[in-house]
């Protein structure tokens, strides 16, 4: 297996390495788009709580995608290796980003609970997201402190994520079949994304693609396949789901 792929930068005094060229692009991408779809969030939201905490939960995820893009691409060598008899297996960069992912899934609970729920489910809904993401908090702390691999791991912001898209696509289900609402059709449709984009990355991952197309000089890797699929579905959240959420 050769060497990721790296380029040599000198810039206005500046020499550092550059690893990932392409995919450093496609994260920070990723990071910019999602960060400009939140602030168009915001600026729509007026007195809508939903759409503004949706602003907060894209926020939360691209400054979370440039952190993970900063660590794991564009900079891994220089923050992870550079000036080191061993190179870190982990960063500070890298923690912060599975805390901001977390933090944007627990928004989008906040915030459909504005768009979906009376006020008993909503009260619930509400504490079980703001509960759950000082839970994974803690573990997330504990783990970068005790240098525990699977609890400041991407796996581990998986397990806290699939409960809660599962309770989102149960309820924008069981409120289609009951209403036929425009808006829990285009949510259906966004958690359903969501879980295809993920099992593209798993299915890339298992399958070695990314050593395969190595090997023959191209870098394609699996973190490009789910950056560009959320890229996707940033862009459907944006300009079909954006114009259908109302609060209840």
């Amino acid at each position: 297996m050769k060497i990721q792929p790296y380029i040599n930068v000198k810039l206005f005094g500046l020499d550092f390495i550059l690893m990932q060229p392409s995919s450093t692009i496609f994260v920070y991408l990723l990071g910019i788009i999602t960060i400009a779809i939140g602030i168009y969030f915001l600026k729509i939201s007026k007195n809508n709580k939903s759409r503004k905490w949706w602003g907060f939960a894209l926020l939360f995820w691209g400054f979370g995608a440039l952190s993970a893009g900063t660590s794991y691409q564009a900079f891994s060598y220089e923050i992870k290796c550079a000036g080191k008899d061993f190179c870190s297996w982990t960063s500070w960069w890298e923690i912060y980003y599975i805390l901001l992912t977390a933090a944007s899934i627990s928004s989008m609970l906040i915030a459909f609970s504005f768009t979906c729920l009376k006020w008993k489910w909503k009260k619930a809904l509400l504490y079980y997201a703001i509960f759950s993401f000082l839970i994974f908090s803690f573990l997330l702390m504990f783990g970068a402190f005790t240098l525990s691999k699977f609890l400041i791991s991407f796996e581990f912001l998986l397990v806290f994520a699939f409960p809660n898209i599962v309770i989102l696509f149960i309820i924008s289900f069981f409120r289609y079949f009951k209403t036929k609402n425009k808006m829990d059709f285009y949510f259906i449709i966004t958690w359903i994304w969501l879980a295809i984009v993920i099992t593209l990355y798993f299915s890339y991952l298992i399958l070695g693609f990314t050593d395969v197309l190595w090997k023959n000089g191209f870098w394609f890797s699996e973190n490009d396949v789910l950056h560009i699929a959320l890229i996707s579905w940033m862009f459907f959240i944006a300009f079909k789901l954006s114009k259908e959420i109302k609060d209840a």
